[in-house]
């Protein structure tokens, strides 16, 4: 594995970070324009209200992430604040994702596909957003004045 200090690692943070942010926009064109059953775990209407609370705070997510990636790209410090705060954010959607899935029984449920990308979301989400602040934390002494 490359050392989160490599040059490497910067443009491979910036990018996987974009990639959270195009995950997240790719997200909610299909559930707003496409087809949302192709993303719905459940039909009920609680479900359904749960999910369209999360729009501004993936808004969130995603602007940040993109602010990261482009000040990671220029070497900034504020790429890596943006980066902290986008991955900060990565963990706490995260874990209130998991908790409604724990909570309702979603990882049970007889998977059509649905559950994999509920799984798959919910890993992306604690994945990146460790793997970011860890890379954050152990670059921070490259903009120490």
């Amino acid at each position: 594995m490359v050392p989160l200090t490599s040059h490497g690692s910067w443009k491979f943070t910036a990018g996987l970070i974009l990639f959270g942010a195009l995950l997240i926009a790719l997200y909610w064109i299909i559930w707003f324009f496409v087809d949302r059953s192709i993303l719905a775990s459940q039909t009920t209407d609680a479900y359904y209200i749960f999910e369209n609370s999360f729009p501004a705070a993936d808004a969130w997510l995603a602007g940040t992430s993109i602010v990261g990636a482009i000040g990671l790209l220029r070497r900034r410090a504020w790429g890596l604040f943006a980066t902290t705060l986008a991955s900060s954010s990565a963990i706490y959607l995260g874990c209130m994702d998991v908790l409604y899935n724990l909570q309702n029984g979603v990882y049970a449920m007889p998977d059509k596909g649905a559950v994999g990308a509920e799984m798959g979301i919910n890993v992306l989400s604690f994945g990146i957003g460790i793997y970011c602040i860890l890379f954050t934390w152990q670059n921070r002494a490259s903009f120490a004045r």
